[in-house]
């Protein structure tokens, strides 16, 4: 099939246009996933991440990400590519895409592509230009490094089966927590043709594992998982129903990973808020520190938060406020309590409670064993014994914790860097144009 996409412009000038475009969409994600060299392609991909830079606000950015066109037919009131925005538009081909991922890759800039795109005429021929792009990388360049490719709501299932066989992860937006913020701010969009790719990639996904162990080597589907992105600020949910979504997200849909994205106002427009303070930075902190505790620390979202408490303390993250809440259950005896119970205790992660619980088995612990295992003893001090004793005299009260742990001056990300900042790739002298 056949489109037809301008050409007017060299590809230097689509790379600047379609990098910057794609600065919102948030990928700090690592690949998930393993994959070598056979031997006769290019790249390959390692479970440990692909390739990434930082930028100012503290992104963790994949170097190639781009937008396969800022075109769109949608007016979503919150984006900086609606329709009736007067911004520069440009839409690669798929061999352009191809040129850039193979020509970065081989200079080692990159180990892996992350590709989006506007809704450019309609969601199958967007979907479908996506799949020319990856089936020529894939077939034609023999690139086995990692992509991580957007899944078009709309589409054709058709066409997002066979992209699946070729991504290694793929992803579609929420883009807004609730169905009602999506009818205010993007009437377009419905939120159950979102959630038809995301069910139909799931399923899909469970299918082909049983596949994989009856036929080793049959094709893998999306191997590296899916995952979804909500944008933080731009319409009235509560941290609570955020977190609701979330959750759900992960049990109902077996979600890798639900990405949180502070609302920039890039438009102005009456339904949008002002955000006098800047982009909420640290309301999308505490939801990232909440969402480590859903899906590893073994917490639910009525535990940290409720109908009558919707929304974080911004003074503490989720973990000691919880903690503060709940002083009934400790001192924990670091010698004696269960794995679980350990993860509960601020200043004690997955790892240090790994090692508590296999390094008590060889004999007795002390403090200075817990700090050497990496247990934060400035916040765990409080809430810790060891031995039956405590490193030093304090109080189990709520007041005297809170005043000291605020003491430490927890480290904040920086509330007044601007957001969404990417890597440029033209910061650097050899890309000059």
């Amino acid at each position: 099939m056949g489109y037809r996409i301008g050409q007017e412009m060299d590809l230097m000038q689509k790379l600047e246009i379609l990098a910057d475009a794609a600065k919102y969409d948030v990928a700090c994600t690592s690949s998930g996933v393993d994959r070598k060299n056979t031997g006769s392609g290019t790249g390959n991909c390692m479970a440990a991440g692909i390739c990434h830079s930082f930028s100012s606000d503290g992104r963790c950015i994949s170097l190639l990400k781009i937008l396969f066109t800022n075109e769109c037919i949608f007016d979503c009131r919150y984006c900086i590519n609606r329709r009736s925005n007067d911004v520069p538009r440009a839409s690669f081909t798929p061999q352009e895409v191809c040129d850039l991922t193979m020509g970065f890759y081989r200079r080692n800039y990159i180990e892996g592509l992350f590709l989006s795109s506007g809704i450019f005429q309609s969601p199958d021929v967007t979907m479908d230009l996506l799949y020319q792009t990856l089936y020529k990388l894939r077939r034609e360049y023999n690139f086995q490094g990692y992509i991580h490719v957007k899944a078009i709501p709309g589409a054709d299932p058709e066409i997002v089966e066979r992209t699946g066989y070729l991504a290694d992860r793929m992803s579609v937006n929420l883009e807004l927590p609730t169905a009602e913020g999506l009818r205010v701010l993007a009437p377009q969009k419905q939120r159950s043709r979102m959630l038809a790719p995301i069910r139909q990639v799931q399923m899909r996904r469970q299918e082909n594992r049983q596949e994989l162990t009856l036929y080793r080597h049959a094709p893998k589907f999306v191997p590296a998982g899916q995952s979804t992105q909500m944008i933080i600020g731009a319409s009235g949910e509560s941290d609570f129903q955020i977190l609701k979504v979330a959750e759900h997200m992960y049990r109902k849909y077996e979600m890798k990973r639900v990405f949180y994205s502070a609302f920039v106002r890039v438009n102005d427009d009456s339904l949008l808020p002002a955000l006098p303070g800047g982009p909420p930075l640290l309301r999308e902190h505490r939801l990232y520190q909440a969402d480590w505790l859903l899906r590893y620390y073994g917490f639910h979202t009525e535990e940290l938060l409720s109908e009558e408490r919707p929304d974080f303390n911004v003074l503490l993250d989720p973990k000691c406020d919880w903690a503060l809440r709940h002083l009934e259950y400790f001192p924990v005896e670091v010698m004696k309590a269960d794995y679980q119970t350990l993860l509960r205790v601020p200043g004690i992660g997955v790892r240090s409670a790994q090692r508590i619980v296999k390094t008590r088995r060889l004999g007795t612990l002390d403090y200075g064993v817990l700090k050497k295992i990496g247990v934060v003893l400035k916040r765990a001090v409080f809430f810790i014994t060891c031995g039956g004793r405590q490193m030093y005299p304090v109080r189990l009260e709520e007041d005297y914790i809170l005043r000291n742990l605020l003491d430490g001056k927890e480290k904040l990300p920086a509330g007044t860097a601007p957001a969404c900042m990417q890597l440029s790739l033209f910061d650097d002298p050899r890309f000059s144009v």
